[in-house]
């Protein structure tokens, strides 16, 4: 055990210091995420287009969670890839497959909205 001491935030502080670490997590990916990149871009189109639909005030937040939930997706599956990169680059059969299912879960995600959208505007 080392010297230091952790001082754990508390109240406000936590608050300010979480949301510092959140907006470093988006500028990084905004900046250097392809796939975010195109998905932000796409969510900002849809929600706009969403905001104007004639529906309800709750589908129209049906719509813009889901497409909240792609980013989301998004955000985990770059996590898991940065994650299995920091610990080698050699090539191992379980880093590869934890890829793979960070990947399907973004598909998942975009089927989800696929799906939503399909449902509250077309069905």
């Amino acid at each position: 055990m080392n010297n230091k001491t952790v001082i754990k935030r508390q109240g406000l502080m936590r608050v300010i210091f979480t949301l510092k670490h959140t907006f470093n997590g988006l500028k990084w990916m905004s900046r250097f995420e392809a796939a975010f990149q195109q998905e932000l871009l796409l969510f900002s189109l849809l929600a706009v287009f969403a905001l104007i639909q004639d529906i309800t005030l709750s589908n129209k937040l049906i719509l813009l969670a889901s497409l909240l939930f792609v980013l989301f997706a998004e955000l985990v599956n770059t996590a898991i890839e940065v994650v299995v990169d920091r610990i080698g680059s050699e090539y191992h059969e379980l880093s590869g497959l934890a890829k793979d299912i960070a990947s399907a879960s973004v598909f998942i995600a975009m089927l989800i909205t696929v799906l939503l959208w399909w449902s509250v505007l077309w069905a």
